[in-house]
C-alpha cells in the first residue's frame, strides 16, 4: 500500500518536472525567436536572463543548447549576409565615384585637344593673313587668342581637379576594401573564438 503512494507520487513528481522543463523550453524558444528578431547578440547569459533559466539548463538540456546554438548560427549567417550586402553596395558606390570622375577626365582631355587644335588653327590664320588686317582687327583676334589660352587654363585646371578626385576616389576605394577586411576578420574571429 506504501509503496503504491510512494509510486504515485514519483510519477507525479515526474510529471512536474516533464512540465517544468516544457516550459522552460517553450520560454527559451521564444526568447530566442525574439532575441533574433530584434537582432541582439545571442548569448547563453542573455538567452537564461530573458528566458528565467539557469545557465546549467541551457547547457545539460539538448534541446535548449541546440535551439541557442542553431540561432547563434543562423544570426552570424544573417549578420554575414548584411555586411557582404553592405559590402557590396558600398563598392559599387565607389566603383560608380571613380568611373564618373574617369569619365569627366576623359572629357576634359577631350575638350583641351579641341581647343589646342582651335588655337592653332587661329594662329595659322593670323599669320597668314597678318599683313592684311587692321590694329583693330589684330587686336581683336588678339583678344580671343587670349580668351581661349584663359579658357585653356581653365580647362587645365578643371582636368587637375578631376585628376584629384580620380585619385581621392581610388583613395576611398582601397581605405573601403581595408576596413571591410577588417572588419569581415572581426566578424569571423569572435565566431571561431565561440567554436572553440
Amino acid at each position: 500500500m506504501n509503496s503504491g503512494r510512494q509510486d504515485s507520487r514519483t510519477a507525479a513528481a515526474t510529471a512536474a518536472r516533464h512540465e517544468k522543463t516544457t516550459i522552460a523550453l517553450q520560454r527559451v524558444h521564444d526568447v530566442v525567436a525574439r532575441m533574433r528578431r530584434e537582432q541582439t547578440p545571442i548569448t547563453v547569459a542573455g538567452v537564461a536572463r530573458r528566458a528565467n533559466v539557469s545557465r546549467t539548463f541551457l547547457y545539460e538540456n539538448p534541446a535548449a543548447r541546440t535551439a541557442v546554438n542553431t540561432t547563434k548560427a543562423a544570426t552570424a549567417a544573417d549578420r554575414e549576409t548584411a555586411d557582404a550586402q553592405h559590402h557590396s553596395d558600398v563598392e559599387a558606390t565607389w566603383r560608380e565615384r571613380a568611373l564618373n570622375a574617369e569619365a569627366m577626365l576623359k572629357t576634359a582631355h577631350e575638350e583641351i585637344v579641341k581647343q589646342r587644335n582651335h588655337i592653332g588653327d587661329l594662329m595659322g590664320q593670323i599669320r597668314d593673313l597678318e599683313t592684311e588686317w587692321t590694329d583693330d582687327s589684330i587686336q581683336r583676334i588678339t583678344t580671343e587668342n587670349t580668351t581661349l589660352k584663359q579658357q585653356v587654363r581653365q580647362l587645365h585646371q578643371e582636368n587637375r581637379q578631376l585628376d584629384d578626385r580620380l585619385q581621392a576616389a581610388r583613395s576611398n576605394v582601397r581605405f573601403q576594401d581595408r576596413r571591410i577586411a577588417d572588419l569581415e576578420v572581426q566578424l569571423i574571429d569572435p565566431i571561431a573564438q565561440h567554436r572553440q
